[in-house]
């Protein structure tokens, strides 16, 4: 049974930072594509950052520059680092990975304010 633990949002001021963990279990993950995923209230959920197997990554406009997707295939690991937080970064974030079937993480909400 594949399962995704989400760990590290909480609130922080802006221009901070945090870094997002998502633990995945089940079986290896190494031929995954890995990516974060966000959503506030009364919008869609969108692609924040994805790493493929081989370490190729990929950015929403919004965050590029300011947040890194990283993984560790041996820990089945997917990591978020988040700095220059801005208030428009809040939101609940969603870990993701998908190979021939997709699986989503239970979210961990992320609020940026002073």
């Amino acid at each position: 049974q594949v399962q995704l633990v989400e760990s590290g949002g909480g609130l922080v001021q802006p221009g901070g930072s945090l870094r997002l963990s998502c633990a995945a279990s089940g079986r290896s993950f190494r031929l995954d594509t890995m990516g974060w995923y966000r959503q506030t209230p009364g919008k869609p959920r969108e692609l924040v950052a994805a790493i493929t197997s081989g370490g190729t990554t990929n950015y929403a406009d919004s965050v590029k520059g300011r947040f890194t997707i990283s993984r560790d295939n041996d820990k089945n690991t997917v990591y978020l680092q988040m700095n220059s937080l801005k208030p428009d970064d809040t939101a609940v974030y969603y870990c993701n990975v998908k190979l021939f079937v997709e699986y989503w993480g239970q979210g961990t909400q992320v609020t940026v304010s002073s």
